[in-house]
């Protein structure tokens, strides 16, 4: 029989958006499923990338490299082109 204080204990487990929120920096892949793009995009384009760090043989993206790169990106979907005229 299960003992009573077992199952009316309510545990929070953190929905992995939760994590992701709260988080200093992103693997790869959390920051492309962010970002809706996928792994294979992320390293075929890899020099307009975010920066990217290693710990161990993680690799790792901060947040400020993140929200580098989307400003980066909104600038340019947004700059006036020459290729008009």
């Amino acid at each position: 029989m299960v003992r009573p204080e077992i199952i009316s204990r309510n545990i929070a487990l953190l929905d992995v958006a939760d994590v992701a929120d709260v988080a200093d920096a992103f693997t790869v892949s959390e920051f492309c499923a962010r970002h809706r793009i996928s792994v294979q995009l992320f390293y075929k384009n890899r020099k307009q990338m975010p920066r990217t760090f290693k710990v161990g043989t993680r690799v790792l993206i901060s947040k400020e490299a993140a929200a580098a790169w989307r400003r980066e990106r909104e600038m340019a979907a947004n700059a006036p082109s020459d290729a008009k005229k």
